[in-house]
């Protein structure tokens, strides 16, 4: 099928839902640490609290790819069913998160939110090969890219805007201060209605061959045998791909999880106060654990909203990749490896960073994610089946959830302890995994994933 070339407006409507599903993730990777330290997690413990995001992406993302490969409905299309329920499922995790009373249940709602998201996530990028053209598809995801960008910075600055606003960061010990709970609030409405935009503006293209399609739908207890199937098949420059996404998502999963506990303590020396020091019954004591309590949540406000420069930043290179690919080709191989390399120095400059220039950290750590969300993605897209798009996309995110299981299960703290017991050397683990990810840039060889080849345009 010949697949017509979408105009600017056309790519953005398809993209829009993409705001509300990063104010889900911003928040969640700018605030559930500090959620943990509210309840009493210690710091050493929150990667093993984290594990329930990279988990249920491992799960929840190849099924939906798969089930969504096999759904079509005439008013509703393939993908989008997915983005509505994810939605709604997201929106009443996000309002419910940060009502936690107790630590399990913290842990147990990130396990909704991070599936409820991933409903949402994966079809949208099966959606960007299924609509564009080849010669679009760079362009298709660096605009995803930018939306993406927009919506990590004002989430991540969220709790600092409703706390300017005079809406209060105190709060007794155990609960979550009001401000973090007004903002998760506003980012579940965002959610909801972003996706439904791109619900109702976004047509899709029916499969090819409907008879084939209807045949091949109505085979039965074909998902196993065909998710393995696909992974045997896997092209050689998805596993390339797949060694960079492990060493960049290791690196942005240490952020999530450490950044919160590594700023507060190392650049703002305001580090969340431990309640076995303090002895509450004495009034004085109980007076310096509100204080300490209270700095500790305006410094982590101050953190999230440096969190948010990385988003803005990624907007800013988003935005320059798009004017440039939407006229020229780009080199995605060299693009990808200069920005990993400007993220990892951003992070190993974070030892050195004060609340003043912290936000440089993030700018280039921006770059970086603003290649990671739509290099890789345009990369593989070029190289694989676009019969087998959604399950294809659902498999390589085992390459992006992988490594942050095993950060979860002891890698952060086993690598960062053997620079010292400080967490901020969780961040320069982060910039040392970057470096590598750039580096693995060098393996990618194949000229239609490198760059987009005309005499080889596949729709």
């Amino acid at each position: 099928m010949k697949k017509r070339s979408l105009s600017f407006w056309e790519i953005w409507n398809m993209s829009f839902g993409f705001l509300g599903i990063q104010f889900g993730f911003a928040l969640q990777g700018g605030f559930m640490s500090r959620i943990f330290q509210t309840l009493g997690a210690d710091k050493d413990a929150i990667p093993l609290l984290w594990i329930a995001a990279p988990l249920t992406g491992l799960l929840v993302q190849p099924i939906i790819g798969y089930l969504s490969d096999k759904t079509w409905h005439p008013r509703w299309g393939r993908r989008r069913p997915y983005f509505l329920i994810g939605a709604i499922l997201s929106s009443l995790a996000l309002f419910l998160v940060p009502h936690s009373s107790v630590l399990w249940m913290a842990a147990g709602f990130l396990w909704i939110l991070d599936a409820s998201i991933n409903i949402s996530m994966e079809p949208f990028r099966a959606l960007v090969a299924d609509k564009l053209p080849n010669s679009q598809r760079s362009y298709g995801f660096v605009v995803q890219t930018l939306i993406i960008g927009i919506g990590t910075w004002i989430a991540s600055n969220l709790p600092w805007m409703v706390s300017q606003l005079g809406v209060s960061d105190a709060a007794p010990k155990g609960v979550v201060p009001m401000s973090v709970k007004v903002a998760f609030g506003i980012g579940a409405v965002v959610f909801l209605i972003s996706i439904l935009y791109t619900v109702f503006t976004t047509s899709e293209y029916p499969p090819e061959d409907m008879e084939e399609f209807e045949r091949e739908r109505k085979k039965k207890n074909r998902f196993i045998p065909d998710i393995l199937e696909n992974i045997g098949k896997m092209p050689l420059t998805m596993k390339k791909l797949g060694l960079i996404q492990f060493f960049s998502w290791f690196a942005f999963f240490t952020m999530w999880s450490m950044a919160n506990p590594a700023l507060t303590e190392h650049v703002f020396q305001t580090p969340a106060p431990i309640e076995a020091a303090f002895d509450l019954t004495i009034v004085s004591q109980a007076e310096a654990f509100d204080t300490a309590n209270t700095a500790f949540q305006k410094s982590s406000n101050l953190v999230g909203s440096a969190m948010g420069v990385y988003g803005l930043s990624s907007m800013a290179f988003a935005l320059l990749l798009a004017l440039y690919t939407s006229k020229k080709r780009i080199n995605r191989k060299f693009v990808h490896m200069g920005s990993l390399i400007l993220g990892g120095v951003g992070f190993m400059a974070m030892y050195y960073a004060t609340p003043e220039t912290l936000k440089y950290c993030f700018i280039l750590i921006g770059i970086a994610w603003g290649s990671i969300l739509s290099m890789p993605y345009a990369m593989l897209s070029s190289s694989v089946d676009p019969k087998k798009m959604g399950v294809i996309m659902g498999i390589f995110n085992m390459f992006i959830v992988i490594p942050q299981i095993i950060a979860a299960l002891g890698g952060i703290n086993y690598v960062s302890s053997l620079l010292g017991e400080d967490a901020i050397n969780a961040m320069t683990v982060a910039g040392i995994s970057l470096i590598l990810a750039a580096l693995c840039n060098l393996f990618i060889v194949n000229k239609d994933a490198i760059s987009y080849q005309p005499e080889n345009e596949i729709n």
